[in-house]
């Protein structure tokens, strides 16, 4: 409980200095909006030599905003239908949290590609190069993946998990991931959007130097989306001589959490 305490205290700080200086910087025709942000927030500063095959270290993110683009594609008709239902806590259709159906709010898996959003600022993810596989090792809930670089072919008949099934190659510079077979109980964003089933993801790494690598997410869903979503251009920073914690989100703690904070603050009585 004291843990729980201590890191939504930590959150709620972090979140706070980031909207503050958000706001202090968009200029006043822009404010309000979700993915306003200063010019220089995905700036890349130029380091030392590096290799640009290793993806290996703790990355933190560089930019301000918990989706992938100011606004999503046209849904279809199932994906308004999905996104009608679901409840976020944040944005501009938030609820009170005990109210909402976030997947997060009850330490369900945040799933691939959110928790590539997520790692913000107290959250890092840690990449783990190895000869046939690469690793993801998000701090949030210490989630790993894994991303199968002995080139392997997508299998056929994936049965659904919160991650996927990943692949990568190496185009140049350029790092690509591929993935399939998604569980669509998860939400690709805090602002509740959804995707099925059939969704599938490409993500591009380039190493631009030591210090910052360029991300970019591309999400094809067309039980959802009447086009692909193509993230804007992502730049994560190396963290250098970074140890990630051990920090689960353990339901027994959340159920309390929702007690105790939660529902008195949505008016809720149980």
């Amino acid at each position: 409980m004291r843990c729980r305490f201590t890191i939504l205290t930590a959150v709620l700080t972090v979140l706070f200095v980031f909207s503050f200086l958000t706001f202090a910087q968009v200029p006043p025709g822009q404010r309000g909006q979700r993915g306003g942000g200063p010019p220089s927030a995905n700036q890349v500063i130029p380091s030392v030599p590096h290799d640009p095959h290793d993806l290996s270290g703790t990355w933190n993110k560089a930019w301000r905003t918990l989706s992938y683009t100011e606004e999503a594609p046209p849904f279809t008709p199932e994906g308004k239908k999905r996104f009608d239902a679901n409840k976020p806590g944040y944005g501009p259709r938030a609820v009170a949290p005990a109210l909402g159906n976030d997947p997060m709010g009850f330490c369900d898996p945040l799933g691939i590609p959110r928790n590539l959003l997520l790692e913000v600022s107290i959250y890092q993810m840690e990449m783990v190069q190895t000869p046939k596989r690469l690793f993801q090792v998000f701090e949030w809930a210490h989630s790993l993946r894994e991303i199968w670089t002995d080139g392997r072919q997508m299998p056929k008949d994936l049965e659904p998990t919160f991650n996927g099934y990943s692949i990568g190659h190496w185009e140049g510079d350029v790092f690509v991931v591929q993935s399939a077979g998604f569980d669509d109980r998860t939400w690709l964003d805090h602002f509740g959007n959804p995707h099925s089933d059939q969704m599938t993801v490409e993500e591009r790494y380039h190493r631009l130097d030591r210090d910052n690598m360029e991300m970019t997410i591309t999400i094809t869903d067309p039980v959802i989306y009447t086009r692909p979503w193509v993230s804007e251009r992502k730049i994560l920073r190396l963290v250098p001589n970074r140890e990630l914690p051990e920090l689960f989100c353990v339901p027994s703690q959340e159920q309390t959490f929702n007690r105790v904070v939660r529902d008195p603050a949505a008016g809720i009585t149980r």
